[in-house]
């Protein structure tokens, strides 16, 4: 049985990762850490399995992670924890610095210190914000990088010293270069699953408009169930090998955002431009969709596109499993149920609270 470490386990790739892993009988172990607020929603239903092992580490505390390392013995690690969001990292750019490009080296330094360089391989999450103010498309493994942010240059120093360890050390360490992916279970901050859970609130009623940035920006979207699969493909492979993980296709935010509403119930049609633009419903002339100048970034990537070609190629892996629209309606089907659930818990609590002021309930 192969052994693997997962970091940060509970974020939407990890949780989707464990499951693939534990199908294929992995010893799955994950590292989560300290907080007041539980994030373990993603992997409570795996919590319990005889294969399924979590341990306290933090990639910004070097003997944490040694210490998880020397225990595990891994086969495999999977490196997915990062602060990832590209607003935060300039609010933000030390922590996101420490995190995203010295954690990484804590990771490679830890194997290489318990002395795992020969039997440990190394899958390293890297992103398509590398590529930043792209200079041509569609972009591939040897697209030269132009990081636009402090999240973009943190992970492309994490790019570079996976490249360095592999190549100084003869060690298996891998970047996957991933393009945007979404699912059911990204973050409630990230603009697809923004979009999605306001469609199925204003659908239902429980929200008036939804604020937008950038809706001209243009991104190749995949669905993170797939792309955990490809992560796992490139340590696999016979040599050590960098990737983009990419659909090969690009769609707009306003497309994206259309197709949503679409699915919720709604037909927008889109109105004026840049910062004046308006989605507005279609039925009933009423303003749904309007851009904020809060939501531009200081300086914002507006083209993402991947060639996935070498990751079809060279490890058979299928990059439109799911299709564009199948994952904007596998995201929306999601939030409209999570949005109907909330609002029948919401009618129990008034109904509760108006039978304790009648005094029928004591």
């Amino acid at each position: 049985m192969k052994t693997a470490l997962i970091t940060g386990i509970t974020g939407q790739d990890g949780s989707y990762l464990a499951e693939l892993l534990l199908e294929k009988d992995y010893d799955v172990h994950g590292t989560i850490r300290r907080s007041s607020v539980d994030f373990r929603e993603r992997i409570a239903h795996l919590e319990g399995h005889p294969n399924f092992h979590l341990h306290y580490a933090d990639l910004g505390d070097s003997m944490s992670i040694l210490q998880v390392v020397k225990k595990v013995k891994p086969n495999e690690i999977y490196n997915l924890a990062a602060q990832s969001h590209v607003q935060v990292s300039f609010d933000s750019p030390e922590f996101t610095a420490d995190v995203d490009a010295t954690g990484v080296l804590r990771i490679l330094e830890a194997v290489r210190q318990c002395d795992l360089t020969d039997t440990c391989r190394i899958y390293q999450a890297s992103t398509s914000e590398l590529y930043g103010k792209v200079e041509e498309v569609p972009q591939n493994e040897n697209t030269p990088f132009h990081p636009y942010s402090p999240y973009a240059v943190a992970k492309q120093y994490g790019f570079w010293i996976t490249k360095e360890y592999r190549e100084a050390y003869n060690m298996f360490c891998c970047s996957g270069i991933l393009f945007n992916h979404e699912s059911e279970r990204r973050g409630e901050t990230f603009v697809t699953r923004k979009i999605t859970l306001a469609a199925a609130r204003i659908a239902q009623g429980k929200q008036d408009k939804l604020y937008l940035g950038n809706l001209s920006s243009l991104r190749d979207w995949g669905y993170a169930k797939d792309y955990v699969e490809c992560m796992w493909l490139i340590l696999q492979n016979d040599k050590p090998e960098d990737f983009v993980i990419a659909t090969g296709e690009q769609h707009s935010v306003r497309e994206f955002c259309q197709l949503a509403f679409r699915y919720a119930g709604i037909e927008l049609c889109f109105e004026g431009e840049g910062e004046n633009e308006k989605g507005i419903d279609s039925k009933t002339g009423k303003v749904l969709v309007e851009v904020s100048p809060d939501f531009y970034r200081p300086t914002d990537v507006v083209n993402l596109w991947g060639d996935p070609s070498k990751a079809k190629r060279e490890l058979g892996w299928n990059p439109q499993k799911t299709s564009f629209e199948q994952l904007v309606k596998i995201m929306v089907d999601a939030d409209m149920a999570k949005v109907a659930g909330e609002r029948a818990l919401q009618q129990v609590r008034t109904n509760l609270a108006e039978y304790l002021e009648k005094g029928i309930v004591k």
